[in-house]
C-alpha cells in the first residue's frame, strides 16, 4: 500500500482583501510541519498542490521545491457562494463577525449541496467530480509516498467519500480541519481508505501549542 498525506494550506489572509496569502503564522505552521516530516524521516517521492498561492507557499515554506499542479486540489469559493446565494447583497455581519462567518459558511455550503440557489461558478456536482479527478491524479502513480497541499473543502470532501459518509458530513468535516493538519489515506489500484484525520503532532509540544489555528 502506498501513502497519500495530504495537508491544509498554512493560515491565510482571513478577514484581508486577499485570502489567498498566508500569513506569519501560516508560514510558521508550514515550517513546523515540513520539520516534523524530516524528524519521522517522511520523505515524499511525489508533491502536488493545488493552483491556489497558499497552496504553493505552503509548500514551499515546509522546505520542499514546487511541486505539480492540479487545479482539483483548490478550495471552493465561498465568495462566489454567498454572491450567488444572496444576490449580491451579502449581510455585512458575515465578513465582521468570525461566528457569524462560519455558520454562514456551513449554511451556504449547505445550500449549495442541496442547489438551492443558482448563479454559482461551480455547483457542489462539479467539486465533487473535480476533487475525485484530483484525487486520481494524484494516486495514479508508482510513487509510494505523495504528498499533496489543499484546502479544507477539499480534504473534507475527500474524507467524507472515503467514509462513505453523506454529503452534510463533508462540511461537518471541513470546519474541523486545522491549517497545516495531516490527513492520511492508503491506496493500492482502486483500494483507497481513510487512515489518519486532522493529525497535529507538529503543535502538541507546549513551545508550539500557540501554533495552532483553524482559519
Amino acid at each position: 500500500m502506498a501513502e497519500l498525506l495530504v495537508i491544509r494550506h498554512g493560515q491565510a489572509s482571513f478577514g484581508q482583501d486577499n485570502y489567498d496569502v498566508l500569513s506569519e503564522l501560516g508560514h510558521r505552521q508550514a515550517e513546523a510541519v515540513g520539520a516534523l516530516l524530516r524528524e519521522i524521516n517522511w520523505v515524499p517521492d511525489r508533491l502536488v498542490t493545488g493552483t491556489l498561492k497558499r497552496q504553493r507557499d505552503t509548500l514551499s515554506s515546509m522546505g520542499f521545491s514546487k511541486g505539480e499542479e492540479h487545479s482539483g486540489f483548490n478550495e471552493y469559493d465561498f465568495g462566489d457562494l454567498l454572491n450567488a446565494r444572496f444576490k449580491g447583497d451579502i449581510p455585512d455581519l458575515v465578513s465582521g463577525d468570525r461566528r457569524a462567518h462560519f455558520r454562514t459558511l456551513r449554511e451556504t455550503v449547505f445550500e449549495w449541496q442541496d442547489a438551492a440557489f443558482e448563479g454559482a461558478s461551480e455547483t457542489y456536482k462539479a467539486f465533487c467530480e473535480r476533487v475525485e479527478a484530483a484525487q486520481k491524479f494524484a494516486t495514479d502513480t508508482d510513487a509510494k509516498r505523495v504528498l499533496v497541499i489543499s484546502s479544507g473543502g477539499v480534504i473534507g470532501q475527500m474524507t467524507s467519500v472515503a467514509l462513505g459518509a453523506d454529503k452534510r458530513h463533508m462540511m461537518n468535516l471541513n470546519l474541523q480541519i486545522k491549517n497545516t493538519a495531516m490527513t492520511r489515506f492508503m491506496f493500492s489500484g482502486p483500494s483507497f481508505s481513510l487512515h489518519e484525520f486532522n493529525a497535529t503532532p507538529h503543535f502538541m509540544s507546549q513551545a508550539r501549542s500557540e501554533l495552532l489555528s483553524y482559519s
